[in-house]
C-alpha cells in the first residue's frame, strides 16, 4: 500500500541539476567554453553535431539552457516551496578556471556561487556539489587530450582547493565525478574525459582508443581519491560519495551464458568504480579483464596508496532503467541511458524507448548495499517525456506515476534493511538533454517555456508532479497517491 508509506525523519528529500544543463550565460562573468559547449542542438536519432572551434552555423543549446544563471533566484525559491531539504547541483569548472590552466580562479565565477549557496541558506536548503559534471575545460581538453594526461589530476586538484576552501562552511556532501563509471564505454570519451577521439564529428563518434580511454579512468580514479585526501584536510566533516551511472543488468534466460554475461557486464560497466573508491584498490576481476585484453595502464606505487586510504563516504547512482543481456544477438534489443541492452517483455518503455522498472531499484539498492555497507543517495531517478503547456499548466500524470512507483520501491528496500539518506529526481527543472540537445525530453517538475529552437520567455510554471512532490515531501512519503496501474502517456507495451 504506496500511500501510506513513511521515511525517516531524517531523510533528505530533493531535487538535481546540472550547470552544463541549465544555467546558460556560458561567456558571462569570464566564464570559458567548455566540452558541453562544443554541441548543437540534435534531436532523437538525429545526432548532435560537434565544433570545437564554434565554426558552424546552428543552436548551440548549452550557451542558453535554461537561464538559471539568470534565474537562481527565482528557482531556489521554487525549490523551496516543494519542501527541499537538499540540491544537488554541479560547479562549472569554466566559471572558476576559464582555461583550465590558470593560476588564479575568477573571482566572478567564485560570486556566483557565493550567491545560489546563500540562497539555498535562506531556504534552508543544503547542497550536494558535484565537482565535475560534463564541465571540462574545453581548453584542457584542447591541451592535454583531457584525462588521458596525468596532468589533469593537478588541474582538477586545483579547483578542488579553491572550492574546498571557499566553501568550506557551505558544503558537507561531495561528488568528485559525475557518473564516474561512464568512461567504461565509449560513447562519453569526450564529454565525461575530454578526450577528443580521431574523426569527431558529433556527439559519440569517432575512433575510440579503448587503452587511452582506461588510462583516462585510471587518473579520474586516482583525481578522486586526492580530492578526499585534500577535502578531509580542508574540513574533517566532509563526506565524499562515489557517484555511478548504475545500468541494472538482468540475464534474458536463464540460459547459464546469459547468466555468465549479465555478471560480467554489470562488474565491469556499474561495480568497477565503486569497488576502487568504496574498497580501495582494482578488484581482481578487473585485473584479470584487462591482462586478458592487453591493457597496461601505468599505475604507480602512489596511486596504489592514494586508493587505498582515501576511500570514499557514500554510495550514490543514477536509476533510470534497467536492460537485459543476452549471448543471442538476435533478440529484440532497446536503448537506454549510456547503454542499451535485451529487451525485456516484462517491462514497458517510454517514448524514448527507456525500459521502466521501479522493482529494479529496490534490487540495486539491496544489492549495493550489501556490497559496500555505507549510506545510498540516489542522485537521479526520473522519466524524459515530452510535456504540453495548456493554459499555463503540465499534466504529467505519467511523470507522477513512474515517481510514485520508484519511491514506493525506495521504501521497501529501507525496510529490507538498506541505509538510503537521500533522493534527487531528476530534474528539479526542466533541463537541455546532454546525448540529443533537446528540450523536448523534459524531466522537471518546472516546466520552463522555451523549444528545441530557442524560442520561448523562459517563463516557469508549475508541473501537476510539483504540488504531488510536494505532499510526498511534506508527509515523509507517506502520502505517494493512489496508484492508477496504467503505464504512462506515451508508453508502449
Amino acid at each position: 500500500m504506496a500511500h501510506e508509506l513513511e521515511f525517516p525523519d531524517s531523510f533528505l528529500w530533493g531535487g538535481a541539476i546540472a550547470a552544463n544543463q541549465v544555467e546558460g550565460a556560458w561567456r558571462e562573468g569570464g566564464k570559458g567554453p567548455s566540452v558541453s559547449d562544443v554541441f548543437l542542438s540534435g534531436a532523437h536519432g538525429s545526432p548532435r553535431l560537434a565544433s570545437l572551434d564554434f565554426s558552424l552555423d546552428g543552436r548551440y543549446p548549452s550557451r542558453d539552457a535554461t537561464r538559471f544563471y539568470d534565474n537562481y533566484a527565482d528557482d531556489i525559491a521554487l525549490f523551496a516551496e516543494m519542501g527541499y531539504s537538499v540540491l544537488r547541483l554541479s560547479i562549472a569548472w569554466t566559471r572558476i578556471f576559464p582555461r583550465g590552466d590558470e593560476e588564479t580562479p575568477n573571482e566572478a565565477g567564485l560570486q556566483f556561487y557565493d550567491r545560489v549557496f546563500a540562497e539555498l541558506r535562506k531556504h534552508g536548503i543544503r547542497p550536494i556539489v558535484t565537482i565535475s559534471h560534463n564541465e571540462l575545460p574545453l581548453g584542457l581538453a584542447q591541451k592535454f587530450d583531457g584525462w588521458g594526461d596525468r596532468r589533469m589530476i593537478d588541474r582538477y586538484l586545483a579547483l578542488c582547493e579553491v572550492l574546498f576552501e571557499r566553501y568550506r562552511d557551505d558544503v558537507t556532501y561531495w561528488i568528485p565525478f559525475n557518473e564516474i563509471n561512464n568512461l567504461t564505454l565509449p560513447l562519453t570519451v569526450f564529454m565525461h574525459g575530454g578526450i577528443i577521439p580521431e574523426g569527431m564529428t558529433s556527439f559519440g563518434d569517432g575512433t575510440d582508443d579503448r587503452d587511452l580511454r582506461f588510462q583516462a579512468m585510471h587518473h579520474v580514479l586516482v583525481a578522486a581519491a586526492r580530492a578526499v585526501e585534500l577535502g578531509r584536510r580542508v574540513n574533517p566533516d566532509f563526506r565524499f560519495g562515489s557517484m555511478t551511472c548504475h545500468i541494472t543488468l538482468y540475464p534474458l534466460t536463464p540460459n547459464p551464458a546469459d547468466v555468465l554475461l549479465a555478471q560480467q557486464d554489470d562488474a565491469l560497466r556499474n561495480n568497477f568504480c565503486a569497488d576502487v573508491q568504496l574498497q580501495g584498490e582494482y578488484p581482481y576481476y578487473q585485473v584479470t579483464w584487462m591482462q586478458r585484453e592487453g591493457i597496461v595502464l601505468d599505475i604507480t606505487d602512489e596511486d596504489r596508496r592514494v586508493l587505498r586510504e582515501n576511500t570514499h563516504d557514500f554510495y550514490a547512482f543514477s536509476y533510470y532503467m534497467s536492460v537485459c543481456a543476452s549471448a543471442d544477438d538476435e533478440v529484440a534489443q532497446t536503448s537506454g541511458n549510456i547503454m542499451g541492452g535485451a529487451r525485456n517483455p516484462y517491462l514497458d518503455e517510454s517514448e524514448w524507448a527507456w525500459q521502466i522498472d521501479p522493482v529494479g531499484l529496490r534490487y540495486t539498492l539491496n544489492k549495493v548495499y550489501d556490497r559496500y555497507r555505507v549510506p545510498i543517495m540516489i542522485t537521479e531517478n526520473g522519466l524524459g517525456a515530452t510535456d504540453e503547456l495548456v493554459d499555463g499548466r503540465v499534466h504529467d500524470d505519467y511523470r507522477i506515476s513512474y515517481l510514485r512507483e520508484h519511491i514506493a520501491q525506495m521504501r521497501l528496500a529501507i525496510d529490507d534493511g538498506v541505509e538510503l539518506i537521500a533522493y534527487t529526481p531528476w530534474a528539479a527543472i526542466d533541463i537541455i538533454s546532454v546525448s540529443t540537445g533537446e528540450m523536448r525530453k523534459r524531466y522537471g517538475f518546472v516546466y520552463v517555456d522555451v523549444d528545441d529552437d530557442g524560442n520561448g520567455t523562459y517563463a516557469r510554471y508549475r508541473k501537476d508532479s510539483f504540488d504531488w512532490y510536494r505532499r510526498v515531501i511534506e508527509t515523509r512519503g507517506r502520502d505517494l497517491g493512489v496508484s492508477t496501474g496504467e503505464p504512462a502517456q506515451g508508453v508502449v507495451s
